[in-house]
């Protein structure tokens, strides 16, 4: 299922929203300029989970901080046009209901904060530690478990391809988003043992669940700053 958009409208334009998408797509045409290059950039921009497993080891006196600095670098990565225009068509129709919800600001940290658990869900469930890790998947899937919370009866108009016909359809939310992640948790389970490259399933389902379980104090926060 694709999604084309929502029905839920917004009180505020979505300026963090609009801004984190530039910036995705400015890093990836930055990553394209590198040519030869761009496979080292990603690698160590990317968060690759055994560097960061091994934070504690010492060098010349001091902790590494590179791989800390790689899980919020890592989320503006991507690995073509398709994982790019992908992720931002999500970050796009979804996204701009929770910041309207948020708050701009108090936005863009529920989203890097879904991102870092997503993240680390990944990093200490991958069966191949050594593969770098890219792409704002799992801050993205901290938004669609957000939206889950916020507006679970809104309708997301929707393109099901259901094999030579095509379909579009009204789908309740709590439809689309439960199948959404019922289908990444499943495929984490399927390919847990798994080595080598593919999809962060991990980090999808770890940052959906962190989203709908951070929305509802970061909703508090902003009633808070919002009637003070």
């Amino acid at each position: 299922m694709i999604p084309i958009k929502d029905e839920v409208p917004t009180s505020s334009p979505p300026v963090m929203t609009v801004a984190l998408i530039v910036a995705n797509v400015a890093v990836f045409l930055w990553q394209i300029s590198l040519g030869p290059a761009q496979e080292y950039g990603v690698t160590r921009l990317g968060l690759t989970p055994i560097e960061l497993r091994g934070i504690f080891s010492y060098a010349h006196g001091a902790v590494n901080m590179l791989p800390i600095v790689t899980i919020f670098t890592s989320m503006f990565l991507h690995g073509g046009i398709g994982h790019l225009a992908g992720n931002m068509l999500y970050l796009w129709i979804f996204g701009n209901n929770v910041e309207d919800a948020l708050g701009s600001l108090r936005f863009v940290s529920f989203y890097l904060l879904s991102g870092l658990v997503a993240a680390l869900v990944q990093v200490f469930s991958t069966s191949d530690p050594t593969i770098a890790m890219i792409g704002a998947s799992g801050a993205v899937s901290g938004v669609l478990g957000a939206y889950l919370r916020l507006h679970p009866r809104a309708r997301v108009l929707t393109l099901v391809p259901l094999f030579f016909y095509v379909s579009i359809v009204h789908v309740p939310a709590y439809l689309f988003l439960i199948l959404w992640f019922a289908g990444n948790f499943l495929s984490a389970m399927v390919t847990a043992g798994a080595h080598g490259g593919g999809v962060a399933f991990f980090a999808h389902v770890g940052g959906f669940v962190a989203g709908m379980l951070l929305v509802g104090p970061f909703r508090a926060w902003a009633g808070r700053a919002r009637y003070a």
